[in-house]
C-alpha cells in the first residue's frame, strides 16, 4: 500500500500467450475442486507485500503447520515489496510463461487480460467450494472484482481510508472539519494564513495525489464515472471531470500541500503530520499502529482525530461510502492448480482470518473480531468501528483502473496542475486526448 501502484505496460499485455509454468493442473479456471492424489512439493507465491508484514508472517506460519502433515511441502515466497519493481517482474514472468502457482495482482486491466485468457482460477467459485465465500466482507471482494463483476483474486486485507487531522491546528486557524469537499481550498488558505501546512502528502509515489482526483467524480457522478472515463466513454471535459480539475487547481492555488511535496516520500509526509507540522494527512487504517497507539508522538497524541471523505451538495454517494481497499489480491494460476494447491488453500484460508485479526488489523472476513493492541488509543477502536457501517458504493483508486499509458500521463499532469504549471484547460485537453488515443486499443 505504501508504494506507487503502476499499471502494467501495454506491450506486456499484447505479448501474453500464457501456458504458465509447472504441471499437474487442469488449466480450467472453473475447475475449483481438482481430484486426485495430494502430492507434496514446493509451490511458489509471487508477492508484493512487506517482507516483515502480517500477511507474509501468517502465511509462513500456516505453511509450516501444513507441512507437518504433508512432508515435502514448502511455500516459497518470492517477495518484491516495491510495487513498480514487482509489476515489472510480474509482466516479465507472464510474458515468459513462468507465472508461479500463486501471484499477487490488483484488479488492473493487465490482470483482466490474464483472466480473460483463462490463466486464473475463478476465485468466487473457489471460495464458495471451500464454504468461506459468505464469510468475506462484500466490500473486500468487490475491490478485487473486474469490470464485468468476475472475481479472480482473493483478499488478505481490508482497509479504510480517512483524513486524519490535528484538532489543535484547526482550532488555531479558526477552521472546522470540512462538511464538503468544496470547503477544503478555503480551509487550506486559512491554515496557511495561520502559518500551518494544511495537508501532508507523499508526492514521490504519486498514488496519494491520484487519490484526490478520484474524490469529486465519486461524489458527483458515482463509481461509474471512472469506469466510463477509462474507456473513453466519459471525459475530463464532462461536468464531473471539470469539477475535479477545477477543484485540484484550487487546492494548488490555496497551497494545500506542503512545499516541495512532489519530491517528498511516504515517511516524509507521515513525519510532518505526526510531528505536528501539518494539519491533515490522508491515509488508511494500515497506519493505525503509527496513528492510534502510544507510538504516536505524545505532544500531538491527544489532538489527533479523523474524518471520512466529505460529501458535496447533490452528492450521489453517501458519507459512509469512500475508499475501502482490500489491498493487492492473490490470484491462483489455473495451469498449476492441482489437489495440493487446492488442499493447502483450503487449510490456509480457513485459519488465516483469526490469525490476521490477532495482529490488530481488520480481517477481510466478518467471522472474527480484531484484537486491539495493548497500547491502542481510543481512536483505534473508533476507526475499526467504521467498517461496520459502510454503504454499498466504493471509491476505486484510479491507478488500478486506467490503462498504463493514461495512468502514467495522469500522474505527471496532476503534479503540474496542482503546482500551477499548467491550466485546467491544458490539463483537460491533454488528458482527454491521451485517453482517446489509448483507451480504445487497450479496452477492446
Amino acid at each position: 500500500m505504501k508504494k506507487l501502484f503502476r499499471a502494467a505496460a501495454v506491450a506486456a499485455v499484447t505479448a501474453l500467450a500464457l501456458t504458465a509454468c509447472g504441471g499437474g493442473g487442469s488449466s480450467d479456471p472453473s475447475n475449483v475442486s481438482p481430484t486426485g492424489e495430494i502430492k507434496a512439493r514446493e509451490i511458489s507465491w509471487l508477492l508484493s507485500r512487506p517482507a516483515d508484514g502480517a500477511v507474509i508472517n501468517i502465511m509462513k506460519k500456516l505453511a509450516d503447520e501444513y507441512a507437518k502433515d504433508h512432508p515435502g511441502f514448502e511455500l516459497k515466497l518470492i517477495t518484491t515489496p516495491d510495487r513498480p519493481s514487482y509489476i515489472q517482474k510480474l509482466e516479465t514472468l507472464a510474458a515468459a510463461n513462468k507465472l508461479p502457482e500463486l501471484f499477487d495482482t490488483d484488479a488492473t486491466p493487465f490482470a483482466q487480460q490474464l483472466a480473460k485468457q483463462g490463466k486464473m482460477v475463478d476465485a468466487e467459485k473457489l471460495l464458495k467450494s471451500l464454504d468461506v465465500y459468505d464469510d468475506y466482507r462484500p466490500s473486500a471482494l468487490d475491490y478485487q472484482r473486474f469490470d464485468d463483476g468476475s472475481l479472480n483474486m482473493i483478499p488478505f486485507q481490508f482497509e479504510l481510508e480517512f483524513v486524519w487531522y490535528n484538532k489543535a491546528l484547526l482550532q488555531k486557524a479558526g477552521v472546522a472539519v470540512p462538511k464538503s469537499l468544496d470547503d477544503i481550498p478555503a480551509m487550506c488558505t486559512a491554515l496557511r494564513d495561520a502559518g500551518i501546512t494544511p495537508i501532508a502528502i507523499d508526492g514521490q509515489d504519486q498514488w496519494p495525489l491520484e487519490r484526490y482526483v478520484a474524490y469529486q467524480p465519486f461524489r458527483e457522478a458515482g463509481p461509474d464515472f471512472i469506469q466510463k472515463l477509462k474507456k473513453g466513454e466519459a471525459k475530463f471535459s464532462d461536468p464531473a471531470g471539470q469539477k475535479t480539475v477545477e477543484w485540484l487547481a484550487a487546492l494548488g492555488k490555496a497551497k494545500c500541500f506542503q512545499d516541495g511535496f512532489s519530491s517528498q516520500g511516504y515517511s516524509d509526509a507521515q513525519n510532518q503530520f505526526t510531528s505536528g507540522q501539518a494539519a491533515m494527512y490522508n491515509i488508511g487504517t494500515w497506519e493505525l499502529p503509527s496513528l492510534a497507539t502510544d507510538k504516536l508522538n505524545p505532544e500531538v497524541r491527544d489532538d489527533i482525530d479523523f474524518f471520512t471523505l466529505p460529501t458535496t451538495a447533490g452528492s450521489v454517494t453517501a458519507a459512509n461510502e469512500f475508499v475501502s481497499p482490500s489491498g493487492i489480491g492473490m490470484a491462483v494460476n489455473s495451469k498449476t492448480y492441482d489437489p495440493l494447491v487446492s488442499d493447502f488453500l483450503k487449510f490456509a484460508l480457513k485459519k488465516y482470518p483469526a490469525e490476521y485479526a490477532a495482529t490488530g488489523a481488520l480481517s477481510p472476513t466478518t467471522t472474527v473480531e480484531t484484537v486491539l493492541p495493548a497500547n491502542a488509543t481510543p481512536l483505534y477502536k473508533k476507526a475499526l468501528e467504521k467498517a461496520n457501517d459502510l454503504g454499498g458504493k466504493q471509491a476505486m483508486p484510479w491507478d488500478t483502473q486506467l490503462d498504463p499509458t493514461t495512468n502514467g500521463r495522469l500522474q505527471q499532469e496532476l503534479v503540474l496542475l496542482v503546482q500551477g504549471n499548467i491550466t485546467p484547460e491544458q490539463f483537460t485537453s491533454t488528458m482527454d486526448s491521451t485517453i482517446a488515443q489509448n483507451a480504445p486499443k487497450f479496452f477492446k
